[in-house]
């Protein structure tokens, strides 16, 4: 019986298996060098979190936009004078708004605004404060 065309056969498969081989080694070294690029990135933006938190302390502090009714400006007017928590009647006052149910209900909403804002505090139950 003769083997060489079964041999012939063989060799053909070994080449391209070993052909096949090489191009995974390939991918395999293609793929570790994107590896390594993206955990270098990866390293790089870690530090830069790193950073930006360490510096973020030292930076001033940017107010939050107002809305835009212009009482707004006017009761932090009126706090920046206060030497004490305010109420929403107080401030109705000191802006010189009538003392009325609605006009006091309008006021304590916009003072709840700016507590959502970070701009005043609620120290205790209808007592505002400017933030610190």
């Amino acid at each position: 019986m003769n083997i060489q065309p079964l041999l012939d056969a063989l060799d053909i498969q070994e080449d391209a298996a070993r052909a096949q081989a090489n191009d995974v080694r390939t991918q395999i070294g293609e793929l570790q060098t994107r590896l390594r690029q993206a955990d270098t990135h990866l390293e790089h933006l870690a530090i830069t979190r790193k950073t930006v938190t360490g510096l973020a302390d030292r930076l001033p502090a940017v107010p939050p936009d107002l809305p835009e009714h212009p009482d707004y400006s006017r009761i932090l007017a009126v706090f920046n004078e206060a030497t004490g928590p305010l109420r929403a009647k107080d401030v109705c006052e000191a802006l010189d708004h009538k003392l009325l149910p609605k006009n006091i209900e309008g006021t304590r909403a916009k003072l709840k605004r700016l507590v959502t804002l970070g701009i005043l505090t609620e120290v205790d139950t209808g007592d505002f404060v400017r933030k610190q």
